[in-house]
């Protein structure tokens, strides 16, 4: 038996989504990689929140962590080098209905898109913008990144690297108009998924930094802190997230800290020793760019016929009857 229109479009709205439904392929990255967790939050997030599919948009730039839209079963766009952002916020005003996403790593965001995430910032679009902050270019193997440490022996930098490493989390705290900055780490899984959920309910555009592990090139990096819960610092708020009990047993360096006061975010972040996750700066009333600009608006049929006309005649190839007509125009 049929069943009626209004029906079936209420079983679509209706219907329980499960991991499956977000998972497309199987990743290709090195077997230890935090690009997996932050795959597997991001997934849990979807299914827990019970998005439709078809309702989000994954964008990425170039690098390992950039081949996340081919890993979700949603809509994706594996952009250019470092172009991410504005290809997000051009998705953003044109279908701001949608929930959208951007995966991005340090040599993606921080230098060669270095001047698009600094406004992106400035503009607050709504959109959770992932950071996988793995301290070396990995892709092309092994070069040195914005974010490496001081003294790294690299391909670009044998005799380890001259400059003191860029702390993307101050950068991003020192822009017009930052909404929300938070981060994590992708050996606590938990932390990982509670921020990424924080970042997504956030009106505004949420800045997540992921401290991740590169088991191929920086296999030893991050092993101190692994082994000691001491040098990770846990900040705590009624207004940040949430630890469960077994989370607090084993991590007991814990803080007080106020998401709304920016200072103190400014002087928390730039530790690293211990690294603080968790939400270092929340503000809900810095307004949207779409909304500023009533992105989405409904376009007139002429002025869509029009804009296709136009771009298809780029591609036209004119009779010879017709040049002299359009040379005279």
């Amino acid at each position: 038996m049929s069943m009626p229109m209004h029906e079936c479009l209420l079983q679509m709205v209706e219907e329980a989504h499960s991991l499956e439904d977000y998972q497309s392929g199987v990743p290709r990255w090195c077997s230890g990689c935090g690009d997996n967790a932050v795959l597997a939050a991001v997934q849990r997030l979807c299914r827990d929140e019970n998005l439709r599919p078809e309702k989000l948009a994954f964008v990425s730039g170039i690098g390992c962590a950039s081949r996340f839209p081919h890993y979700m079963r949603t809509y994706g766009f594996h952009g250019i080098h470092g172009r991410a952002l504005p290809i997000a916020e051009g998705v953003k005003m044109a279908r701001p209905d949608l929930h959208v996403f951007v995966n991005t790593g340090d040599g993606d965001c921080c230098s060669i898109g270095a001047a698009h995430w600094l406004h992106a910032i400035r503009y607050n679009m709504n959109m959770t913008v992932v950071l996988h902050d793995n301290h070396v270019y990995g892709l092309t193997k092994k070069q040195v990144s914005p974010t490496s440490p001081k003294g790294l022996r690299s391909n670009t930098t044998p005799h380890g690297s001259y400059l003191d490493a860029m702390n993307p989390l101050t950068v991003t705290l020192g822009v017009t108009n930052v909404s929300f900055v938070a981060q994590a780490v992708d050996w606590i899984p938990e932390v990982v998924h509670a921020v990424i959920k924080a970042a997504f309910h956030h009106q505004g555009f949420s800045f997540l930094r992921i401290i991740q592990r590169c088991p191929e090139f920086l296999p030893k990096m991050w092993e101190p802190w692994l082994h000691d819960p001491q040098k990770t610092l846990l900040l705590e708020h009624p207004d940040g997230i949430g630890y469960s009990a077994g989370l607090q047993k084993i991590y007991k360096n814990r803080q007080s800290h106020d998401p709304s006061d920016i200072h103190r975010a400014r002087e928390i972040a730039s530790s690293i020793d211990p690294v603080p996750v968790g939400i270092l700066f929340r503000d809900e009333s810095v307004p949207c760019y779409e909304d500023i600009r009533e992105a989405g608006k409904p376009r007139p049929i002429e002025m869509i016929k029009a804009g296709l006309e136009a771009e298809l005649d780029k591609f036209t190839v004119w009779p010879d009857a017709d040049e002299p007509a359009r040379s005279a125009v």
